[in-house]
């Protein structure tokens, strides 16, 4: 046995097996104990040998319960009692793992292991399946990547300039109707501690020839003014059809507003701190 450690000090222990077709300087692992480490194909790992890995006296796990929809029966002995029958798994605290069985991919995470922070389930090992199923964690990757995307173009602009790096200029959010887009957007704003406009797509549209243009223009100007600031389209799907699409509605009017749209968007400068979000459930 050996203890492997990854990224974000996330750490797991693990039995070695032989394999001649793997180089020496490279490890071969299953997509889960990557994901247990939060590395992938390519990272660097260090790995440790531990040989003294005891016997579990007992150990607690949970299912995640996005795996465990529609799922009825009982999970000890459909997924836990084969999955651990005379296999001596090392298990170490806060990992996932997947059982199959009975049709279906279930992950449990360790919760518990006594003697802690690892251990091996052997026969005598008492194993604890009593509780709320967990909810799946957003990976520390996925925060990153939102952050980076979202929060530090509004927040650090000029760690991109020094850098010489392009920073996102917008994003959009995808979703069903009462998901969340809009208070995430205002929860970013507030993050960053910026202003914060937010336009329903149909505001902009107007009877008048060219006031709809009018409209967006202004918009961003008010954005550009209050810059740090973050600009939200709601429902853009309303504006933002094919182009070209939209002639008998009202002369074009939906491809006029969304050419403004792009024209203001593209001679947006990098020194006018604003960032620009859309919404739509299509």
């Amino acid at each position: 046995t050996v203890v492997l450690r990854g990224r974000k000090r996330r750490e797991t222990v693990c039995i070695v097996l032989t394999d001649d077709t793997c180089p020496d300087e490279r490890v071969r692992m299953n997509r889960v104990t990557r994901n247990n480490l939060r590395v992938r194909l390519g990272d660097v790992i260090s790995v440790h040998a531990c040989p003294d890995v005891k016997y579990g006296v007992r150990i607690h796990v949970l299912p995640i319960d996005d795996t465990i929809e529609g799922l009825t029966g009982n999970l000890f002995d459909v997924f836990l009692k084969p999955y651990f029958l005379e296999a001596y798994r090392p298990v170490h605290k806060g990992d996932i793992f997947l059982v199959r069985g009975g049709m279906r991919a279930v992950e449990f995470k360790v919760v518990e292991t006594d003697p802690a922070p690892h251990c091996i389930v052997a026969p005598d090992t008492v194993i604890h399946c009593e509780g709320q199923p967990i909810n799946r964690e957003v990976s520390n990757e996925v925060v990153s990547i939102g952050q980076f995307c979202l929060s530090y173009p509004v927040e650090y602009p000029d760690k991109f300039l020094k850098f010489g790096m392009t920073p996102s200029r917008g994003v959009l959010f995808y979703g069903p109707p009462g998901c969340g887009k809009t208070l995430l957007a205002k929860a970013i704003a507030n993050e960053c501690q910026a202003n914060f406009i937010s336009i329903k797509g149909p505001e902009l549209l107007t009877m008048w020839f060219g006031e709809s243009e009018a409209n967006v223009r202004d918009v961003f100007d008010k954005a550009r003014q209050a810059a740090p600031c973050i600009l939200f389209f709601d429902e853009l799907d309303s504006i933002a059809k094919s182009r070209g699409g939209g002639a008998g509605d009202a002369g074009g009017a939906a491809d006029r507003v969304i050419n403004q749209i792009l024209t203001e968007m593209d001679g947006m400068s990098n020194k006018k701190n604003v960032f620009i979000i859309g919404a739509t459930n299509r």
